[in-house]
Formats: C-alpha cells, structure tokens, sequence
C-alpha cells in the first residue's frame, strides 16, 4: 500500500515539476514580441477500488460510495493560450498587430529546407533586397514576399493588410503587395 502512495506522490512531482518548466518558459518570455503563453492540463490516472459500492461496513450497513483509491496524476498535455497580449505601440512603420484569428505567414529554414511558420509577432523590418522579414534584416521572409523599393520614402500598411508606398516624384501611394493572413 505504501508504494501505491509514493508512486501517486512521485506521479504529482512529476507533473507540477513539468508545470514549473512551462511557467518558467512563460515567464522567460513575457516580454517576447507575439508570444504566446502556454497552460498544462492534468489527468488523474486510474482508480483502484478498495471496496465496491453498496457493500456492508462492519456494523453490516451498507456504504452507499464505496472506496477508491486514485494512483497519481500524468501530463495529458499543454495547451497555448491565443488570448490577444498586450498592446505595445512603437514609431516603427512596419510593426504590425493582428486584430482577431489569423497568423503571419513567414518562409524560414528548418531541418535544411524550407518551411512556412505561423506567427502573431509583428516586429517586421526588410532586408538588404527589401522584402519585408520578421525580427532582424537576417529574420524570415514574409509569404507571399512583399517588396519595398530602396528609394521609397513613405510606407503604411492599412487595416486590410494593404501595403503602400510613397516613391520619390510621386503624390499618392502606390501598392506593392498585400499582407496575407492565415486563419
């Protein structure tokens, strides 16, 4: 019998010391640009019947419940929370936030080859050819590429994902692709 509790005692250890990890990682990154925190959700494992319901207790009265006995809990798995962060307004034209379901789209390498990742982080900027890429000018290019002339002067990107801009010489805008999101 003394087994059966350490074990659903080591059990416990177990999965709080795996909720630990997770809050760590979480804590770790609250201040990480589109990231999204992560929840562990516990099972408990089998019960084991002691004494079936109905049975007679040693006065012969019958014990409506009966007796179980559970053997621990495990991990059954965790689970990212997609609640919007908060808001953090910076002077940065190309930084972007999503309002409502949908991800960035970006081409990055994984594995030695190219994969498209999903992203809320919208700490865009462009790299040496123009394309808009996320993080750093080495960060992954956003799909489909969107490409910013090197002479332009001017950019915005409207709350339909429109990206324009404003080339020397000229008066209005000029769009030069749209920003697809992945829902």
């Amino acid at each position: 019998m003394a087994i059966m509790a350490l074990h659903a005692a080591a059990s416990g250890m177990k999965a709080l010391d795996t909720k630990l990890d997770v809050t760590a990682n979480n804590l770790a990154n609250i201040n990480t640009t589109g990231f999204k925190r992560s929840r562990v959700n516990f099972e408990d494992l089998l019960y084991q019947t002691k004494r079936e319901p109905g049975l007679p207790n040693v006065d012969d009265e019958p014990i409506p419940h009966g007796i179980q006995v559970g053997l621990g809990v495990r991990i059954a798995g965790t689970q990212l929370d997609f609640e919007r962060g908060p808001v953090d307004p910076t002077d940065k034209p190309l930084d972007m936030m999503i309002e409502g379901p949908g991800f960035f789209q970006v081409r990055t390498n994984f594995d030695g080859g190219p994969i498209t990742a999903y992203t809320r982080a919208g700490n865009f900027t462009t790299n040496s050819e123009g394309n808009l890429v996320l993080g750093t000018q080495a960060g992954p290019i956003l799909e489909p590429p969107i490409s910013v002339p090197p002479d332009a002067t001017d950019i915005a990107i409207g709350r339909n994902g429109e990206v324009r801009v404003r080339q020397p010489g000229q008066q209005q805008l000029t769009q030069v692709g749209q920003i697809e999101l992945a829902r």
